[in-house]
């Protein structure tokens, strides 16, 4: 996921150097969203893992 999140911002990136602005727009809200995902799912991760040793 963190993976499409950093092409979909390099898409963005590119495409307003090139004065796509919409495409920009849209790859970059996308980005962000996916991103926002990554991040929540890593911090599940890792408090679940900090749980998961804490019992142990």
């Amino acid at each position: 996921m963190l993976k499409w999140a950093i092409i979909l911002a390099i898409i963005s990136l590119v495409t307003g150097w090139l004065g796509f602005s919409q495409i920009s727009g849209v790859t970059g809200t996308i980005a962000k969203i996916l991103f926002a995902i990554f991040l929540i799912l890593f911090i599940i991760a890792v408090l679940a893992a900090i749980g998961l040793f804490h019992i142990v």
